[in-house]
């Protein structure tokens, strides 16, 4: 059941990106964030861009026809399967989220090609067990894996984060990758410090900043692509491919499974 009344990240986040699937609590909250953090929006849509980015690098590229992407947020421009099927048309994904707005919102998530497939699974980032058992109905976990995670370990704010990602790579073979972004406080950490801490009053899923530090651990016993870990505007971007800022607040990188 849908509650109105409290926040969603997933709500916000889309409020951020320009959609509509939002009520009055989110964008008052997005907008309260906003007001405290500004460049709350510009990585938003850095966040997206980079998703885009590595999406195609992994199906062209690297040959990957596997998406399991947790955390997906509601569909929005660009989401994996339209980006991995426009190159590949028999890419296979699978959406992981537990906002039930994401659930209600799913039938939009998959509209495969009618070579490939997607699925949704309404399951938590710390339930990886579940997640896998269910993922297994579309993906095969025998052949390599893209686990794309942006934006959703920072709601996992203890060192069990860690434990959760390398439990979810453990069960990929070799040759997958691992696409994750998330939260820090390098360019303006006041601003970002700010954003969680009024994010954490307001919400019920409470979040985390780490250093660049602490997010290069989750690609420990991994071969990080080049660039390497960096804000993710900057990552495989010419400075000419979009207008937003260069500098966020949002850390990346794309790594192999050797």
């Amino acid at each position: 059941m849908i509650n109105s009344g409290v926040p969603h990240s997933a709500r916000i986040w889309n409020y951020w990106l320009g959609g509509k699937d939002c009520y009055e609590i989110d964008r008052q909250v997005g907008d309260e964030i906003r007001r405290t953090n500004p460049q709350i929006v510009d990585i938003a849509r850095a966040q997206r861009a980079f998703l885009r980015r590595a999406v195609t690098h992994l199906t062209e590229e690297t040959g990957l026809r596997q998406f399991l992407d947790i955390g997906s947020g509601l569909p929005t421009v660009d989401n994996t399967h339209e980006v991995a099927q426009r190159i590949a048309p028999d890419t296979r994904i699978v959406y992981v989220d537990h906002d039930p707005t994401v659930l209600a919102h799913a039938t939009a998530l998959l509209t495969s090609s009618a070579e490939g497939a997607t699925s949704y699974i309404d399951a938590d980032l710390r339930d990886p067990d579940t997640i896998l058992e269910q993922a297994a109905r579309t993906l095969d976990l025998t052949r390599p894996v893209a686990l794309i995670l942006l934006g959703v370990a920072a709601h996992v704010p203890d060192e069990s984060a860690y434990d959760i990602v390398a439990r979810l790579l453990g069960a990929l073979p070799a040759g997958s990758h691992l696409v994750f972004g998330d939260s820090t406080e390098v360019y303006r950490p006041e601003a970002m410090r700010a954003m969680v801490e009024h994010w954490n009053k307001t919400s019920d899923n409470p979040r985390v900043n780490r250093s660049p530090e602490q997010l290069a651990h989750f690609f420990d016993g991994l071969e990080l692509l080049e660039p390497g870990l960096r804000s993710v505007a900057q990552w495989r971007a010419e400075r000419g491919d979009s207008e937003e800022p260069w500098e966020v607040d949002c850390f990346g990188g794309v790594g192999r499974k050797p």
